[in-house]
C-alpha cells in the first residue's frame, strides 16, 4: 500500500466516523416537530399568521420556529435553521401588532446574560391541523 493509499483510507475511515455524529444531532429537533405535528396534515403556507401576546413561540434546535395558536401548529423552517437554538431567546420586531410575518425582524439573545447570538430569517409559515 502506497503512502497515497494509506492517507486516502484513513481520510475515509475518519469522515465515515464524523458523518454519524453529525447527523445524530439533527434528527433529534427533527424528530420532536414530527412529534408534535403528529395526526396531522399541513396546508397551504402563508406568508403571515395571526399572534396575540401570549401565543407561544417555540424554537425547535436545528429545525424550526413553531407557533401553536388553537388547534392548528404553524411551522416556519427558517432561511437558516441550523443556527436555532433553544437555549435563545427571540426578540421580534413585528410590521403588524396582530401578525408574525416572514419579513419581520427576529433576533436571538442568549437567556443567560442576554447577549446577541443571531438573526431568524422566517419564510413561510405552513399550517399543521388535525386530520378530519
Amino acid at each position: 500500500m502506497t503512502k497515497f493509499s494509506a492517507l486516502l483510507a484513513a481520510s475515509a475511515a475518519v469522515t465515515l466516523l464524523a458523518a454519524p455524529a453529525a447527523a445524530m444531532e439533527r434528527p433529534k429537533g427533527e424528530a420532536k416537530l414530527a412529534e408534535m405535528l403528529e395526526g396531522r396534515v399541513a396546508g397551504e403556507p402563508e406568508r403571515c399568521i395571526r399572534l396575540m401576546g401570549n401565543d407561544p413561540l417555540t424554537i425547535i434546535d436545528g429545525t424550526a420556529v413553531v407557533a401553536k395558536r388553537g388547534d392548528t401548529i404553524w411551522v416556519n423552517r427558517t432561511a437558516n435553521p441550523d443556527t436555532l437554538d433553544d437555549d435563545d431567546r427571540m426578540t421580534i420586531r413585528k410590521f403588524s401588532a396582530s401578525q408574525l410575518c416572514r419579513l419581520d425582524q427576529v433576533t436571538t439573545h442568549s437567556r443567560t446574560g442576554n447577549f446577541y447570538t443571531g438573526n431568524i430569517m422566517l419564510q413561510d409559515f405552513v399550517p399543521y391541523r388535525r386530520e378530519g
